[in-house]
């Protein structure tokens, strides 16, 4: 298609577009020098989103030029940061070198709720547990969650609080979670020598200077209270999905209904011998 394209020079020009999906195809056909340079490219940009997970163009980025891509970058990687296995590994990383820090304690194990409820508390105003608790419901679609990975969500997926959060909670906690990370990441590299309270304490303040509300007791609900109304919500949710007819049986009776629609073709007279 032809578009009126202002140049370099001022002038504006009747330009033909291509498109992306007609370049790309024709890249991976066309046997000429250009094409050969274009599949070595591609191929770089292939492997290394197999091997690394993502492909970056840092040049464009840095000068702005991906428009509002830049921003939706960002606030993939703040979900991915938020996500409870990474934001375990990196809280792990950096609180493990608290003189005080023992993983196979109690207290380590506390302390890592304390921080995961604290989050929460700060992004909507409950703990992990009391969200859960508070929103599952096997009545509901999903069964109250409002993400999940794939088609439909897995009862393992039913057990974790960011799952039911609203678009707005979400985007508070994962902006949260980067912040506080980022910060506890540098005052790591000071090296000074930290308690897990006085990383309590840090994020008490952190939280405070957003203006964030601070969770000062355990919460209403344990996590075990929430799991088990969790995994007992989501068997109701999934035995109802079972008792659905699957689309198979629902496409059968659209087509028998329509059928019933047509003319009945009226029947044909015997021949008098």
């Amino acid at each position: 298609a032809n578009f009126a394209t202002t140049a370099a020079d001022g002038k504006t020009y009747q330009v033909e577009y291509f498109n992306l999906d007609v370049i790309i195809s024709v890249g991976y056909r066309v046997k000429s020098h250009r094409g050969t340079q274009f599949r070595i490219w591609a191929t770089q940009r292939l492997k290394e989103y197999i091997v690394k997970g993502f492909a970056m163009d840092d040049e464009r980025l840095k000068q702005r030029g991906g428009g509002n891509y830049f921003e939706e970058l960002l606030a993939r990687i703040r979900d991915i940061r938020s996500s409870e296995k990474e934001f375990w590994r990196k809280v792990l990383e950096i609180y493990a070198t608290s003189i005080d820090y023992d993983p196979g304690t109690e207290a380590s194990r506390q302390f890592f709720a304390t921080v995961q409820n604290k989050m929460h508390w700060a992004a909507h105003g409950q703990t992990a547990a009391e969200v859960i608790h508070a929103r599952v419901d096997g009545t509901k679609p999903q069964a109250g969650m409002t993400n999940w990975l794939g088609a439909n969500p897995g009862k393992s997926e039913a057990v974790i609080a960011k799952n039911y959060l609203t678009p707005e909670e979400l985007n508070a906690l994962n902006r949260i979670v980067t912040a506080f990370l980022e910060l506890a990441e540098v005052q790591a590299l000071n090296r000074q020598p930290m308690y897990m309270s006085d990383w309590l304490a840090r994020m008490d303040d952190f939280l405070r200077l957003g203006g964030r509300d601070i969770l000062t007791h355990s919460g209403r609900i344990s996590h075990e209270q929430a799991v088990k109304k969790a995994e007992l919500e989501y068997d109701k949710y999934h035995r109802a999905e079972l008792a659905k007819p699957s689309k198979a049986e629902l496409d059968f009776d659209t087509a028998v209904q329509e059928l019933k629609k047509l003319p009945a073709t009226p029947a044909r007279k015997k021949k008098k011998p």
